[in-house]
């Protein structure tokens, strides 16, 4: 299988499978001197993890992150980072009875063809597990981040239909730590949890929107051409399993508008808005960069569905075993750990083909 290192600088390899004995990522490329430890990496570990109720799986996985090594006394050294998060909650044999049969809106049936093999035991490689290893590596990124002043947050705007109103910056930095899906509306978010328990008691999953935004990023990351950072964005976040469809900035609402109307104004003091979500001809311009990922349901769900087994014959069934009701939030610090892999990457690009002396 190919395709399991991104970035070309900041380089991460990701490796394991759902039901394997562990799951875990290697950094190649991580400049040496960062201060980092377990504690700083499992913050964002307990936000991915499962076992929360309510939309989240009842799988309970510690996902407790080990530093293997490229750490020594505290600090990063220059040489490959090596992490893992060991699976202690895999019940295998809950996938026993779905080994033949191909699930709808599952990759069960393109990888076997790929392949000519798949591990059936809750989907293997192409299962959400797997972005643990995505959030150990983005944690080391966000620390290369936060040396220069980058951060970056996601919040979920909508969920089952329901959309959150926008809110002043104090207030939404405020609300998205005080609910279960880091929602900037408070009142949208509690109507998202009786969404929630409505589609849950029908057997049913949802979809919803998130939104990412990268704050203090500096102008003049990304490549004009085949390199945009807009695009590198889009690819990354298009990575993650659950995700359909990328815009950023004004997005898809570009297409109804004017000339006029899209473009940003510039004065002296700077832009007046940020429609281009903070990147012009594929290089960041120092406003806030925007993305927004649509996500779809998880495609577990205890309804009847029709589908056919390796003989090709049609059968329905009905999914058990222990699945998300909605990919948020725990899609949330996935979302914010892709971001962070590219704009570290991009950042350390950049670095290198800039003065000594220079801002970078």
């Amino acid at each position: 299988m190919a395709g399991n290192t991104f970035g070309s600088v900041f380089r991460v390899t990701t490796w394991g499978e759902s039901h394997g004995t562990a799951v875990g990522a290697t950094i190649d490329g991580c400049p040496p001197g960062l201060e980092i430890s377990p504690e700083l990496l499992q913050k964002e570990m307990d936000r991915r993890k499962p076992g929360g109720g309510g939309a989240a799986s009842p799988r309970k996985e510690p996902d407790m992150v080990e530093i293997l090594s490229g750490v020594f006394e505290g600090r990063t050294t220059g040489t490959p980072i090596s992490l893992v998060i060991y699976n202690k909650d895999a019940h295998s044999k809950s996938y026993d009875n779905l080994k033949d049969i191909f699930r709808p809106g599952h990759g069960d049936l393109s990888y076997l063809k790929k392949y000519g093999i798949r591990d059936h035991r809750g989907g293997g490689r192409a299962s959400a597990r797997e972005t643990a290893a995505r959030v150990a590596a983005g944690a080391v990124a966000k620390i290369l981040l936060g040396q220069a002043g980058i951060n970056v947050i996601a919040y979920t705007v909508a969920l089952g239909g329901i959309r959150a109103e926008r809110q002043d910056a104090a207030t939404m930095m405020m609300a998205i730590n005080e609910n279960r899906f880091f929602c900037p509306d408070p009142e949208a978010a509690e109507r998202m949890e009786a969404r929630v328990a409505e589609v849950k008691a029908q057997g049913d999953t949802l979809g919803g929107i998130v939104e990412i935004m990268a704050t203090g990023c500096p102008a003049g990351l990304g490549e004009p051409v085949f390199d945009k950072l807009d695009g590198a964005l889009a690819g990354a976040l298009m990575s993650i399993g659950a995700v359909k469809g990328v815009e950023i900035g004004s997005g898809f609402e570009a297409a109804e508008l004017l000339g006029s109307q899209n473009n940003d104004p510039l004065t002296s003091l700077g832009f007046i808005g940020n429609r281009a979500g903070g990147i012009l001809a594929g290089v960041s311009s120092g406003q806030p960069i925007v993305a927004r990922v649509a996500v779809k349901p998880i495609p577990s769900i205890v309804k009847e569905q029709h589908t056919v087994n390796l003989a090709n014959e049609p059968i329905s069934i009905k999914i058990g075993g222990r699945h998300d009701i909605s990919a948020i939030p725990r899609i949330i610090p996935v979302c914010e750990a892709m971001v962070r892999l590219t704009l570290a990457d991009f950042l350390l690009r950049q670095r290198a083909i800039r003065c000594p002396d220079s801002r970078w």
